[in-house]
């Protein structure tokens, strides 16, 4: 089960349950699309792999399944990995 991570490892954004704009590569590491797009170039910074729309969780669902609460964050700052081509 996905563990909906509450913020970008980036940018340090909130992204909550239902961000229609959190992104997620396989390994589940969470970035904003900002991030995504503009400092990232599509390419997971920890895995080299790519990214999709972080699915939305039904409320309903949340009580039972809740979202994680352990943030990640790359204080030192994100950019793609130097051996992702």
């Amino acid at each position: 089960m996905l563990e909906l991570r509450p913020g970008c490892e980036c940018c340090d954004r909130n992204l909550p349950p239902d961000a229609a704009d959190a992104m997620i590569c396989t390994f589940e590491c969470t970035f904003c699309a900002d991030c995504v797009e503009t400092v990232l170039k599509g390419i997971c910074p920890n895995c080299g792999g790519n990214f999709s729309p972080r699915p939305i969780r039904p409320s309903a669902l949340l009580h039972k399944y809740p979202a994680s609460t352990k943030r990640v964050f790359k204080a030192e700052g994100c950019a793609p990995r130097a051996d992702a081509a």
